[in-house]
């Protein structure tokens, strides 16, 4: 069991560490909506830009947080339940 832990792990960590560090994470639309914005002068358009990736990059880890905190209530409940019978 132990040995397919670590496995696993250094299986994973070379993954990660064989992914490229520089990348190009931006959609074309985007990318777009920049430099328009650049090039009429607007400095706005970034900080609405990058509040908006970090709503849609929050939301599911909210979402996720959300039913772990349920399945945990749940959980107790029915250990409360078992220990009062």
């Amino acid at each position: 069991m132990k040995n397919k832990v670590i496995t696993t792990l250094l299986i994973v960590f070379y993954f990660i560490i064989s992914l490229p560090f520089s990348s190009i994470a931006q959609c074309p639309m985007c990318k777009q909506s920049l430099a328009s914005a650049r090039a009429d002068g607007s400095t706005t358009v970034g900080n609405t830009l990058n509040n908006g990736i970090i709503y849609l990059f929050i939301f599911p880890y909210v979402l996720a947080m959300i039913f772990v905190f349920l399945y945990i209530r749940n959980i107790r409940a029915k250990k409360k339940l078992v220990q009062n019978n």
